[in-house]
């Protein structure tokens, strides 16, 4: 069997160290610690469940401390995730297989040497916010170390990555609540602007200090990341951090994309950057978007269903940081289409799809409620349908729902429902 080594480096973080120690347990072969400086029960913690716990001193370099965790590694593969990550269960027996399969074939152990994982970003309520492609999954090869002060990386040719969609690691630490607690941010904008000031010309330093920037909030810390931002765009070399850029392309078309008068720069931004990316999802559906807010169903409708088709083909794999970690996204795209193309069996079809992934989106059911009553269905067909989704014998759920009906004019829908909660309240 497969050796693996499970590596991290941590400072504080007694809330998730447990969590973090625990998912692999089953398939790694020892856990390492480097502890740069914890004062509070990180280290404690670790002991107790067994870690190897080591101790260095910070120089305000990521890199060498991840180096240093590696340099201590056994095992023929190395998984390094930060604290606030960890594998969910299927993808952790996922991790043993693959693993396995890689060092046992004897073509696939001469080129690969490193596994791209899914990285999915979550809120407080571990709703995803989006996801990323993202090397967690190292060979232990002397060749393979970190580079750069923060925002770290390997550097491996392309043809010796496996990417999988079967191997997934969730980040909690992109929660609100998480950022504001570690200030991540504040540590990194620190130590970027350092690196500036001895590479003043780095596009990839600019492009990190303004994914960090756009965290504040303030007018001039945005200021600052547009400007570095517009300047990723606009690098017309093959970076490798194309991650970064997409990032920059996806900040200017979330703000624009809303704004009546920057509908023209979000559609030649959306298509400079298919032009760029053109399998990229999400750049389809900022496009779509602009083409619905101008009454171009057909075509918003073309791109969506192109965007669907090959988020179901290839799942994961997808180019889509925002999309494929929320659907609804594309759904009320979807809808907005069909209700312009006068399509009310889509309408109702992609409703009944994005309630299903939240009940709670107060701007889809009453388009729904209408679009099923202006089919033909009858009030008792309405409710079996609504039935598939929301729980009748709770009142909340059924004054969501009447809610909805009267905010369509539905008005005798409305009052029957409002009297089936009256009958459930009463019952209870």
């Amino acid at each position: 069997m497969i050796s693996i080594s499970q590596c991290m480096i941590v400072k504080n973080e007694e809330s998730n160290i447990e969590r973090a120690l625990t998912w692999g347990k089953d398939v790694v072969c020892e856990q390492i610690i480097i502890d740069t400086g914890s004062t509070d029960r990180t280290v404690e913690i670790a002991e107790s469940l067994g870690a190897r716990v080591f101790h260095f001193d910070w120089i305000n370099d990521f890199s060498a401390a991840k180096n240093f965790a590696i340099e201590q590694a056994k095992g023929q593969w190395i998984v390094f995730l930060d604290a606030d990550e960890y594998m969910p269960p299927e993808s952790v027996k996922n991790l043993k297989t693959i693993v396995n399969k890689v060092q046992t074939d004897p073509q696939l152990s001469k080129k690969v040497r490193a596994l791209i994982c899914n990285l999915v970003n979550v809120d407080e309520n571990m709703n995803p916010q989006s996801t990323y492609p993202i090397m967690r999954v190292i060979k232990n090869d002397p060749e393979l170390r970190y580079k750069g002060i923060v925002h770290e990386r390997i550097e491996v040719d392309i043809k010796h990555i496996m990417r999988s969609t079967d191997l997934e690691v969730v980040h909690t630490g992109y929660s609100a609540t998480a950022i504001a607690k570690t200030n991540k941010h504040e540590r990194n904008i620190n130590m970027l602007r350092e690196a500036l000031k001895k590479n003043q010309g780095d596009i990839t330093l600019k492009a990190y200090l303004a994914d960090s920037l756009i965290h504040r909030q303030d007018d001039e810390s945005l200021r600052e990341a547009e400007e570095y931002f517009r300047e990723t765009i606009e690098n017309s070399e093959d970076l490798a951090f194309s991650q970064l850029k997409i990032k920059a392309y996806i900040y200017f078309l979330n703000k624009y994309v809303n704004d009546a008068n920057k509908r023209d720069e979000c559609e030649r931004l959306a298509l400079k950057a298919l032009s760029e990316y053109p399998e990229n999802i999400d750049f389809e559906y900022f496009l779509a978007s602009v083409y619905n807010y101008r009454g171009k169903f057909e075509k918003a409708w073309d791109l969506l269903k192109k965007g669907e088709e090959k988020l179901a083909n290839n799942g994961e794999i997808s180019d889509s940081a925002y999309v494929s970690a929320d659907m609804t996204m594309l759904y009320g795209q979807l809808i907005l289409s069909a209700q312009g193309l006068a399509d009310t069996k889509n309408v109702i079809f992609y409703a009944m799809q994005t309630l299903r992934h939240n009940k709670n989106r107060a701007d889809i059911l009453p388009p729904l409620i209408a679009n099923i009553l202006n089919s033909g269905k009858s009030e008792d067909e309405l409710i079996e349908t609504l039935k598939t989704i929301y729980d009748f014998n709770n009142p909340s759920e059924l004054l969501i729902i009447a809610k909805a009906a009267k905010d369509c004019n539905a008005t005798e829908p409305a009052k029957r429902i409002i009297k089936i909660a009256g009958e459930v309240m009463n019952t209870q």
